[in-house]
Formats: structure tokens, C-alpha cells, sequence
């Protein structure tokens, strides 16, 4: 993985994050149902867009595009969908949620918990932030710890378990890493120079 500091992982979070409030604001809403890390494109300035949102749609048909039922099954996807008659907006920040543990991580979802595997990616994500070895050690000391802590606690509502309408929309899910950004800017150096151009998010995570 190329090294990313703190803000430049709260930059790339930023972009995602609006993009999928774009589409949940659009109207009738947008649900874009497959969001994972490699449906984020990384500009070199550290400027994130969506991608392939609406390609389900378009493939399955509008008749059962709002149905859980052949929603690919990955630690992406929201536990309720499988109890939940239609994927929704709250579904979609689940996902966000994981993208953000990988921010923070520095590692795939997949060589955290295996998709198989009875334990909620909550739960391991508690469990690793209570041990004190949840962030990403190549992250050195880019960031502060209240920074951090806030990442993390914004995380844990993306991924509650509890009732969907429970987490947060992602309107309120960008302005709240749009303040933590402006924060650690004013806490920490200013972004490193020279850091090589990413163009895919499922790059962030090779070596």
C-alpha cells in the first residue's frame, strides 16, 4: 500500500462519502447497493469519486433491483438486508462503514474477518480498538489521537447492528469527516508532498 497519511485517508473518506449522498439525494434516491473500496477512484490530488453505482439496476432489472435476494454476498454488504424486504440508503453506509475500518486499518476487509466467519466486523473492530492495535501502524504519527478516536466513533455508527434508520445518513456522515479533516489540518503538518498518484481504491491496499 502506498503510504497514505491520516488526511489523505480522510480526503479520499470525503469524496466517497458525498458521492454516495449524491446519489441517495437524487430523486427518486439512488441506492447504489454495491459499494466496496474498488468502486472508489482516487484523483492525485486525493480527490474520491463513486463508480458503477446503479450498474445492478441496469443488469437485473427495475422490477427486482430493490430486492436483497441475489445481492452478492460479501462483509460489504449490511447483515439486515437478509431480513429487510429492500436494500435502502442505510444499507449503503453500512458499507461505507467497512470502507472506513480499511481506512483506518490499512488492510482489506477480507484479511480481517472472512465473509464466512459468525463474528460481525463490529465486533472485531471493537474488540481490536479496545486492544489499542486497530490502526494502521504505517499511518506513524500523521494523525491525532482525537482525531482517530472520532474516525472510529463515526465508524461503529456506520456499522451498527442495531435498526437501520438508527445510523447515520451520509450527508451527516461526510460533514462530520469534513470537520474531523479540519481539524487534524489545523493539529497536524500539512499533507506530505510527493506521494505517488492512486487511481483505484482497491489499490490502497496492495503493496
Amino acid at each position: 500500500m502506498t503510504r497514505l497519511e491520516f488526511k489523505q485517508r480522510l480526503s479520499i473518506a470525503i469524496g466517497a462519502a458525498k458521492g454516495l449522498d449524491h446519489l441517495h439525494s437524487m430523486t427518486p434516491p439512488l441506492i447504489h447497493k454495491g459499494f466496496k473500496t474498488s468502486n472508489v477512484l482516487v484523483h492525485e490530488n486525493f480527490i474520491a469519486k463513486v463508480s458503477d453505482a446503479g450498474v445492478d439496476r441496469l443488469l437485473r432489472g427495475l422490477e427486482d433491483a430493490g430486492t436483497a435476494n441475489g445481492f452478492h454476498t460479501s462483509l460489504y454488504q449490511d447483515p439486515e438486508v437478509h431480513s429487510l424486504a429492500q436494500l435502502s440508503a442505510s444499507s449503503d453506509v453500512y458499507s461505507f462503514g467497512v470502507f472506513l475500518l480499511e481506512l483506518i486499518t490499512g488492510r482489506e476487509a477480507a484479511s480481517l474477518v472472512s465473509a464466512e466467519s459468525t463474528e460481525s466486523v463490529a465486533h472485531w473492530m471493537e474488540a481490536h480498538f479496545a486492544s489499542g492495535d486497530l490502526a494502521d501502524p504505517r499511518l506513524g504519527g500523521s494523525f491525532t489521537s482525537e482525531g482517530m478516536k472520532e474516525l472510529v466513533g463515526l465508524t461503529f455508527q456506520c456499522l451498527s447492528p442495531s435498526v437501520a434508520r438508527r445510523r447515520p445518513r451520509m450527508g451527516l456522515v461526510a460533514a462530520e469527516l469534513d470537520q474531523i479533516l479540519e481539524k487534524e489540518m489545523t493539529l497536524t503538518t500539512v499533507m506530505g508532498d510527493g506521494t505517488a498518484i492512486i487511481t483505484l481504491g482497491s489499490q490502497l491496499f496492495t503493496s
